[in-house]
């Protein structure tokens, strides 16, 4: 009989926690020995502190637990019986404050741990990101890419869900990645496949922010300054870019009581500069209108955080969290338009020639305002109940103006002015328990309730020239209504059998969404409403074929839903030539991902290959239509089906002592098949990206590294966009164990590289075909100043927004 078999039964079991504060410790290592040395096999502990060793023959053993910054814990002899489930129950580990000091000296986190259901990223490996935001720290990662205007995809998708801690989030993930400092960020988990115990949405999956930690009663202080020296280039626009920030962070525990407070404020403004050309037709006449100007953004957020932390006993913790914040962002975009002129199709014959000067400001606000209260409690045989409550109010808005003058004299042609006032109301509550059982197994299950209300008043006014009097324009203008009722339950069986770790869960749903709109002209109401009963199955396996090397596959069933702005059905002027709608009828996108998976370690260097599936049910894409001779209209629409399949690969490499390496590409071929306008849309191309970074150690207190960030041409439902690259150099100084200093040359360019630009081209044959060159600025240098008392203790949780930030 296979010996494998045999004692396949056999095994050790345990859960590792913070001594000081009872906090399981996610990540420890756990090495299983022979009485004789020789080492056996090991774990990683989950986000519960659990470990398991199986596949044992019977004998005697000892084990060694080791975290960063605790001391390392033996338990000196273990006996395991034939086929015997021994638990060790609770180990705690105690802080080592000497250790703590030593290692950055002593010892060297990886960048990156797989895990059967997510990979695991050291924030502090990516030194581009520093002074940054979490979007900075992101854009480093094998799976994710991002584009000229900042817009972040995984595998291609821009549809993934942010975590704070484990909390989701419902937010737009640039705007909320925008908004925290990668100073705080201790770690990020890409979960491509989630399982059925996490919210369904995201096509490409969730990313959980996992912010920094500590381990024992003291006060924690952390504050990080950045300044960004005056633009090399400044691309002719009316105002220089200004990018400065602050933050700081603040812990306190005292025995039963935690204390957070954070304060953050950042001007992170981009120059750059359009470049286009367009030409529509209609009926028998060609109108073509090129363009060259100003687009740049000035940036400016605002916040504030705090969380409180009671736990009376070491089984039960309550939290309130609280959030306040402020953003702008104005987009300027002063094109001239130069020979704009008609003619017709067949014969040739100019009809006119007309050169405007249009000044567009389009300025986007919003007000944040939340809080939530959580409560735990561990029972003694390891079980967990938690709840949880958030509430959310957010204030959306901003005009936007469009003038068209003479660009000679500056008399005005046409000056519109468009607005709208958008409060939301968001809550959310729910109940999670998970049950260990005694044959390794652990059963999750829970309930959510979550409801959204968000209304929109749009204004859309245009200037009588003759009269001097903004007139509204009642087929622009609107009342929207959208309420969203979501009903949620699951249970999730994992477990682990030998060289097997495996899962599997389901997650059924029911959602209530009505739409409510009200033409200003005719004050007509029509509602739509769209319900359904969804399950979303879950399923995850992993084998480990050796010590070193790991096979994984996993399959997941999610779900992208539609926003306000994208079942808006009236249009937004958003500059001289683009009106952009919705489509009050839009379903959302379901998704099925299949992944296989290999990771191999040898010694200190270590690669990973996954290959992937994604099929897209009811796909929204931005199509375009002629509004009329000179302005194109966006609509999103359900336009088919998207497919995607393709081949993740990464290694973490150490040459030598003094340089490491983290490289990561994707390579993917994206297809879209379906229909819009009674027109057939399809498209296919492959598709890669490549994110690396080499990191020289040259002293123990000064490092440089240098990241590459490129993303290749992709297509789109009716064009594509050209390819994408931005150099990065990082130089760190540290001075003692407080302060640090990094110097950052962004977007390199030195104008030899077409670095920080990208050209995205749409048409329709015999309709109109539009390339704009979006050129945004580079060989920027930043100043960033780190000072931390105590950072040892950190251990700042923070809540964020969950409703109001996506439609901002």
């Amino acid at each position: 009989m296979n010996a494998s078999l045999l004692y396949a039964q056999a095994s050790v079991q345990g859960i590792l926690k913070d001594q000081a504060e009872g906090a399981p410790l996610e990540y420890a290592t756990v090495a299983l020995y022979r009485t004789d040395s020789v080492l056996v096999g090991g774990a990683v502990t989950d986000e519960s502190g659990a470990f398991a060793l199986s596949g044992l023959k019977p004998g005697d053993y000892y084990l060694l637990a080791q975290f960063v910054g605790f001391r390392s814990l033996t338990v000196p002899t273990i006996s395991v019986a034939k086929n015997e489930e021994v638990s060790l129950g609770v180990l705690s580990l105690s802080p080592d404050d000497q250790l703590l000091a030593e290692v950055g000296v002593t010892g060297e986190k990886v960048t990156s741990i797989h895990k059967i259901d997510r990979q695991v990223y050291e924030a502090e490996k990516f030194r581009a990101a520093q002074g940054g935001t979490a979007t900075d720290v992101l854009r480093g990662m094998p799976s994710v890419s991002m584009d000229v205007q900042g817009n972040i995809s995984v595998r291609g998708s821009s549809g993934f869900v942010v975590l704070l801690n484990g909390k989701p989030l419902q937010s737009d993930p640039a705007l909320v990645l925008g908004q925290l400092p990668a100073n705080a960020i201790e770690r990020v988990e890409l979960i491509t496949a989630p399982s059925a115990k996490y919210d369904p949405e995201g096509k490409a999956g969730l990313i959980n922010i996992i912010t920094k930690k500590g381990a024992a009663d003291g006060a924690f202080l952390q504050a990080n300054v950045k300044y960004g020296l005056p633009s090399i280039q400044d691309y002719d626009n009316a105002e220089a870019a200004l990018r400065h920030g602050a933050d700081v962070t603040a812990h306190l525990r005292k025995g039963k009581w935690q204390s957070s407070v954070g304060l953050s404020y950042l001007r992170n403004d981009i120059s750059g500069r359009r470049e286009g050309d367009v030409y529509t037709v209609s009926g028998d006449t060609i109108t073509q209108f090129p363009s060259d100007g100003e687009r740049s953004f000035d940036d400016q957020s605002y916040s504030g955080r705090l969380t409180l932390t009671y736990s009376p006993t070491a089984s039960d913790e309550f939290s309130l969290g609280v959030y306040g914040g402020k953003r702008s962002k104005d987009r300027t975009a002063d094109i001239l338009y130069d020979d704009n002129h008609a003619r017709l199709q067949f014969t040739g014959e100019r009809l006119y020639t007309f050169q405007y000067f249009n000044e567009n400001l389009r300025i986007r606000k919003g007000d944040f305002a939340l809080g939530s209260i959580d409560y735990a409690h561990t029972f003694g045989d390891g079980a967990k109940l938690s709840a949880s409550v958030l509430y959310e109010y957010t204030l959306l808005g901003g005009p936007t103006t469009n003038v068209n003058l003479n660009p000679q004299t500056g008399e005005v042609y046409q000056e519109e002015y468009n607005t709208n006032d958008n409060p939301l109301d968001g809550f959310r509550a729910q109940i999670d328990y998970s049950l260990p059982m005694t044959d390794g197994l652990q059963w999750d299950m829970g309930y959510q309730y979550r409801s959204l209300v968000h209304t929109g008043d749009f204004v859309y006014q245009r200037k009588n020239n003759a009269t001097g009097a903004f007139e509204l324009v009642p087929e622009f203008s609107s009342e929207v209504d959208l309420s969203r009722r979501i009903h949620s339950g699951y249970v999730q069986l994992s477990g682990s059998q030998g060289k097997w770790e495996y899962g599997a869960g389901l997650r059924l749903e029911v959602m209530d969404r009505e739409l409510s709109l009200k033409d200003k002209a005719g004050q007509i109401d029509t509602l739509y409403q769209y319900d359904f009963v969804q399950p979303y199955p879950s399923a995850n396996v992993q084998y480990a074929v050796s010590e070193s090397l790991r096979l994984k596959a996993a399959y997941s069933r999610r779900v992208e839903r539609t926003t306000t702005f994208k079942m808006n059905p009236f249009p937004e002027r958003e500059h001289s030539e683009t009106l952009e709608q919705g489509d009050p009828t839009l379903k959302p996108e379901f998704i099925d991902l299949i992944e296989l998976g290999a990771v191999k370690d040898f010694g200190a260097n270590s690669v990973f290959a996954t290959a992937y599936y994604r099929n897209v049910d009811n796909l929204v894409n931005r199509v375009n239509t002629v509004f009329n001779d000179t302005i194109l209209n966006r609509i999103y629409s359900n336009v088919g089906v998207g497919t995607t399949f393709g081949l993740e690969l990464g290694a973490e490499l150490q040459p030598t002592s003094w340089w490491k390496v983290f490289a990561g590409g994707n390579v993917y071929h994206y297809g879209i098949d379906g229909r819009f306008d009674e027109r057939p849309v399809s498209s296919s191309a492959w598709i890669h990206s490549i994110n690396a970074n080499m990191t020289f150690d040259i002293r123990d207190d000064l490092s440089v590294q240098w990241a590459l960030n490129y993303l290749s041409d992709r297509v789109t439902a009716q064009g594509e966009d050209s390819r994408y690259l931005s150099p990065n150099l990082t130089i760190r100084k540290d001075f003692g164990e407080r302060f640090s200093a990094t110097l950052q040359w962004l977007n390199m360019d030195m104008g030899l590289l077409p670095t920080n630009e990208q050209r995205i081209t749409t048409w329709r044959e015999g309709s109109f075909y539009t390339t704009t060159n979006y050129v945004y600025e580079v060989d920027m240098i930043m100043i960033n100043l780190t000072y931390a008392i105590n950072k040892s203790l950190n251990k700042s949780r923070f809540i964020k927004s969950e409703f109001g930030e996506k439609e901002f």
